[in-house]
């Protein structure tokens, strides 16, 4: 008896150390919705969760892509009418298998420091692409506004999708 009592105490320490999750962000987060942007059938959610190290970690998640293709994500300056955005920073390009891509995100493209509060009051827009380089560059598959750009738009209706800056 005194065996299968120490046996049950080691396999409740065993299994309590193995499921302890350190939550590594605050609990702040703000979620947008990323409409279609072309005539591919892409639509999505990014989400913008606080860490407590300072960083924030950025979450796109679509529904519409497959196959092997990985699609840039990037967060631009100024909402998505903003014609040749500056890109704020780039963002891990999505899976189209899965149809997501998770980005920690502590500086921007200009190498300054961005925090979860910044992001928020950041006038930005975040723009998936159907490819990297070519004409297939200038496909964006689903957009959306964030920060300032969100709260401040009062437009109804589907915004104005701008191409981005070409290199």
């Amino acid at each position: 008896m005194k065996n299968w009592a120490v046996c049950f105490v080691m396999l409740a320490a065993v299994a309590c150390s193995e499921t302890e999750v350190v939550n590594e962000f605050t609990g702040r987060e703000t979620v947008y919705a990323l409409q279609p942007a072309s005539a591919y059938a892409v639509s999505g959610t990014v989400t913008f969760k606080e860490r407590k190290d300072g960083h924030t970690t950025v979450s796109v998640e679509l529904s519409g892509t497959s196959g092997p293709a990985r699609h840039p994500v990037h967060l631009h300056l100024g909402d998505l009418a903003t014609p040749d955005a500056d890109i704020a920073a780039l963002l891990t390009p999505v899976a189209a298998a899965t149809g997501k891509s998770e980005t920690t995100l502590a500086v921007l493209a200009d190498e300054s420091a961005v925090t979860y509060d910044a992001l928020m009051e950041l006038r930005a827009s975040v723009k998936i692409h159907l490819a990297d380089t070519g004409p297939e560059r200038d496909i964006i598959l689903a957009a959306g506004n964030i920060g300032r750009a969100f709260t401040e738009d009062v437009a109804s209706g589907r915004t104005k999708i701008a191409l981005c800056q070409s290199n």
